[in-house]
């Protein structure tokens, strides 16, 4: 028999990306992280997680949580993430994130935390009661990823500036106890349309929150919904340019172009040498046929997985079990290394 030439996961580097349980998940979400997370399973050993101890930094219905993080569960694997091949499971049912994070806590300075943006943008005017736990979003982000030893993590620009703090707790961790604990973590960004704008708005971004469901395609849309959102998609009266550069003054039509070029997996320069000239009366049904093709049997599945919430359940259960087998003996080092004396009783 010949050698095999398969990678082991030491070689192939070590994923790991979290997703909120916030349900309607969206076309943004779908090309902005899950597409790419599908695709990253052929060359990393990848870990998903879906981070329910992060959602509640911000106020939850219970019912509400269990079905959405059920649901955004369902949307991974419909979309294509192998329970077998990547391991998915639910944050909270892992305690080693929690454990950790709260050690980063004390390794993490005021400072830090007070550069990051995101807080000052989510908790607004309303800064003195946001909680604790909003403020420290990012060493949990930080604990999430490094409790996995993650050499690579899947992150739009709005993450960016937490990865960087992540790779500087780490570097701060292995420092403090002069041992090379924690790999600093690499961001795997990727190109096209990763950020999504909405359908009525072309300045602003793709959300669940907007007030207008026609602002977005919902993942769970039918096909005839998918049809309709993007016949009435905002457009501005001009033909499609035949260069690129053209679009930038055109948040509309780039932002059009920019879900067609991604869907069909090719160039906004190639989108445009074919579809250059021509109206919007012509290109919509061809972005929506496009659309149709790719995101209905995705919604289909979803429904069908739903069905059996229990099975979900199961899934999720299985994928903690697996990652709590990663997760333990790095903690257990932590402990060690700290001076914690005795064995956390998970184990």
């Amino acid at each position: 028999m010949g050698s095999s030439t398969a990678q082991t996961p030491a070689e192939k580097g070590r994923i790991f990306s979290g997703i909120q349980p916030t349900g309607n998940l969206h076309l943004g979400n779908y090309l902005g992280a899950i597409r790419n997370w599908v695709s990253l399973q052929q060359d990393f050993e990848s870990i998903y997680c879906v981070v329910d101890l992060h959602a509640i930094t911000v106020n939850q219905d219970p019912i509400q949580l269990q079905k959405s993080t059920r649901e955004v569960a369902a949307c991974l694997i419909a979309a294509g993430i192998s329970t077998d091949q990547s391991i998915l499971f639910n944050q909270s049912c892992v305690p080693q994130h929690a454990e950790l994070a709260w050690i980063f806590n004390c390794v993490t300075r005021l400072g830090w935390l007070n550069r990051m943006t995101q807080f000052k943008e989510k908790a607004g005017k309303n800064r003195e009661n946001a909680s604790v736990g909003l403020y420290a979003y990012p060493t949990l982000m930080a604990a999430d990823i490094l409790c996995y030893r993650a050499t690579h993590v899947p992150v739009g620009e709005d993450q960016k500036q937490h990865l960087e703090l992540t790779r500087d707790i780490a570097q701060a961790f292995n420092s403090m106890y002069r041992r090379e604990i924690f790999p600093l973590p690499n961001p795997q960004i990727f190109g096209t349309a990763t950020r999504v704008m909405s359908l009525r708005d072309g300045a602003a971004k793709m959300s669940k929150s907007d007030v207008s469901d026609n602002s977005r395609i919902n993942l769970t849309d039918h096909a005839d919904l998918i049809l309709q959102k993007i016949r009435k998609a905002k457009t501005d009266p001009d033909s499609l340019p035949s260069e690129v550069a053209a679009l930038s003054n055109r948040p509309e039509a780039a932002n059009l172009v920019g879900i067609y070029a991604a869907l069909a997996d090719c160039s906004i320069e190639n989108v445009l040498a074919e579809f250059g000239g021509r109206g919007f009366g012509d290109f919509k049904p061809v972005l929506a046929d496009l659309a149709v093709a790719k995101l209905s049997p995705i919604g289909d599945e979803m429904r069908r997985l739903l069905q059996n919430p229990g099975d979900i359940d199961a899934v999720l259960a299985k994928g903690a079990d697996r990652a709590a087998a990663i997760a333990r003996p790095v903690l257990a080092q932590v402990r060690e290394i700290i001076g914690f004396l005795g064995q956390s009783t998970d184990h």
